[in-house]
């Protein structure tokens, strides 16, 4: 492809899968690491295996870490940024899949669409329930609003800067920015893997913040 796209991979101690993450990565596209204030060993061997680093001098979140990525890419020319998770829930080989989707389509976003069949049960309730809210608030197919695997372009990264959520739910807030500006939302299927990765998200505070963005969403998209 004659485009210029960057991988950012936002990690958190994640010292145990990062070299492989990365190594994979870049088989298939140059690697930013957008550290989140990691107390391992992270970013060393992020450098180690040849990614670029950005970093927050404390954790503060995965929509933190994503908004440094985005700014690096902006900065640097890119024309979009494919992101993944550092700790091997996401297949860098399937980015063969987003980048062809992309030049094809160009969409705006493109979203890696789970098998949530495949999820452990609670986090196969929580993302099924997700989605039948978001999808009812919306008036739209949103086969998959949490997967961390996306493909976003710079009107997208331009528009998320101005966001001030810091953790996760950046990713749900991320489809409703695009769907107020009209910008255009694609899919493709990617593979769900769940092993023995150790998850930083905070389920309470996950859920309270989930609640919170819809509850603020609503009153642009009213229940029927």
């Amino acid at each position: 492809m004659n485009i210029k796209i960057l991988a950012v991979i936002p990690a958190y101690n994640e010292e145990i899968a990062i070299q492989t993450v990365v190594l994979e990565t870049m088989k298939y596209l140059p690697v930013l690491v957008a550290d989140d204030g990691s107390s391992d060993a992270t970013r060393e061997l992020a450098q180690e295996a040849g990614a670029m680093i950005v970093q927050n001098p404390q954790n503060l979140g995965k929509g933190a870490a994503l908004r440094n990525g985005f700014r690096f890419a902006l900065e640097n020319s890119y024309q979009a940024v494919l992101i993944l998770d550092a700790d091997g829930q996401h297949d860098p080989h399937e980015i063969p899949l987003f980048l062809e989707s992309y030049q094809q389509n160009k969409a705006n976003l493109i979203i890696g669409m789970r098998d949530f069949t495949q999820m452990p049960f609670t986090r196969r309730l929580a993302n099924t329930l997700g989605g039948v809210l978001v999808n009812r608030l919306t008036r739209e197919l949103i086969h998959d609003n949490q997967s961390g695997f996306r493909l976003i372009d710079t009107e997208v990264m331009n528009l998320l800067l101005k966001s001030q959520e810091m953790g996760f739910e950046f990713e749900v807030e991320m489809i409703f920015a695009c769907l107020d500006a009209g910008l255009s939302i694609d899919w493709v299927p990617i593979t769900t893997i769940y092993a023995d990765e150790k998850s930083h998200i905070s389920p309470l505070s996950h859920i309270s913040n989930y609640f919170r963005i819809l509850r603020r969403v609503s009153k642009k998209y009213p229940l029927s």
